[in-house]
């Protein structure tokens, strides 16, 4: 089946099996980095490693500035999604399986090398995930929040699997990250085939750095998007790499199961993102997801104590609204503005303002505050003054994009 484009956006009439099968893709993609990336803090505490979480968690974010882009380009110009997917699953398979005795010999730079590489592996998957989705679509507004919807049930999964199992706080969750690897390698050649667009034609120089790709940024409403999308990828930093620790010191027993609502609440407003799509338009979904950063972290910081904890799972819940309403929302933004040569990198350029280049800066950012401000400290006011920094920068954030993002949605 060849599919006809028009605009943006597939005409194609899908098969049937088309979904359930790029959804299993997105629910074992998302159930590997769901099954380690959570407890990560909490696995490296337990083996006397907490002052170097900021540094793990900036493994990926470093990963994702250098490596997509070189995929982008080639999945663009050479080779299939689909096989390349396969390729990156499993060597990240290969490094997950010896994470673990480098955690139990407590050697820190091995642990980070080993981080480093694996992230350099799967990073780039989640641009070619979207890629391979959006090629065999036909209707990305309406159908893609049903495909990626899986991707937060594979992370729920994950959450509730380490956590039932006792695993959360074990090594074990990276050998249980490498052997699904190997499943989502092999079943990454059954996808549907995604050929290279620019296959044939010849190689620029321009191409290895992705000059089409931010030749985007010149329009001027992708380029706001752009730079709030890495700005506030920086309090998400802080989410990812400390959320567990906290929980873990304001009391709560499971923490890989309490976080997991998160991604529950993430299910819901992620199906209804295509009724809201048409009525709110772009701007002001993105504008909801960003305001719903600041009000979660506000909640965080006046949730501290047992009377608080009601504030610490609203807090929680809110994740559907914060990830789903401007991440994925912008995912659908980005394939509208991208054209049909350029999606790979484009797709890309957004995991490296995002996981990569925010991120990272959020790691390190929430690195320093939390060497400063809790570690070794017993008040749970340290904590509350932690959280209080990511939301004031939301808050500024969200503002400066919504005086500042002019997008008519009919306009492409």
């Amino acid at each position: 089946m060849v599919p006809l484009t028009q605009g943006s956006e597939r005409t194609t009439i899908q098969p049937w099996l088309l979904v359930p099968r790029l959804s299993l893709m997105m629910f074992m993609q998302f159930f590997i980095w769901g099954s380690w990336s959570v407890t990560l803090g909490l696995v490296m505490t337990q083996h006397n490693m907490s002052l170097l979480i900021g540094d793990a968690f900036s493994a990926g974010p470093i990963a994702s500035i250098l490596s997509p882009f070189v995929l982008g380009m080639l999945v663009d110009r050479f080779f299939s999604s689909q096989k390349v997917m396969a390729v990156m699953n499993l060597a990240g398979a290969v490094i997950l399986w010896f994470v673990p005795g480098a955690l139990v010999a407590e050697n820190g730079s091995l642990l980070i090398a080993l981080l480093f590489g694996y992230t350099l592996c799967f990073m780039p998957t989640l641009a070619l995930a979207n890629n391979i989705a959006f090629h065999s679509l036909a209707s990305s507004d309406k159908s893609f929040p049903i495909v990626r919807v899986f991707g937060t049930i594979g992370w729920i999964a994950a959450g509730i699997f380490i956590g039932v199992s006792g695993i959360s706080s074990s090594t074990t969750i990276f050998s249980l990250a490498a052997l699904c690897s190997v499943v989502l390698a092999i079943y990454s050649l059954t996808l549907p085939h995604t050929p290279a667009p620019a296959k044939g034609l010849p190689f620029k120089m321009r191409d290895l750095f992705c000059a089409d790709a931010f030749a985007l940024l010149k329009i001027r409403h992708f380029f706001i998007f752009s730079l709030c999308a890495m700005l506030i990828s920086i309090p998400l930093g802080t989410y990812y790499a400390y959320t567990a620790s906290w929980l873990a010191d304001a009391g709560f027993d499971n923490v890989s199961t309490v976080m997991s609502f998160g991604q529950m609440s993430e299910i819901f407003f992620m199906l209804v993102i295509p009724l809201l799509f048409r009525r709110l338009g772009v701007k002001y979904m993105l504008l909801a997801g960003m305001c719903a950063w600041f009000v979660r972290y506000a909640l965080f910081a006046l949730g501290m104590g047992e009377e608080g904890r009601a504030l610490i799972y609203l807090g929680i819940l809110l994740h559907g609204v914060c990830y789903d309403f401007f991440f994925v929302v912008g995912f659908i933004y980005t394939d509208r503005i991208a054209g049909e040569k350029v999606k790979g990198q484009a797709q890309s350029m957004i995991v490296m303002f995002t996981y990569g280049i925010g991120m990272l800066l959020g790691s390190q950012i929430s690195g320093a505050l939390y060497n400063q401000l809790v570690a070794g400290q017993t008040s749970a006011q340290h904590w509350a003054l932690f959280w209080w920094i990511p939301a004031a920068a939301a808050a500024v954030i969200a503002l400066v994009f919504l005086f500042s993002f002019r997008y008519r949605d009919e306009a492409v």
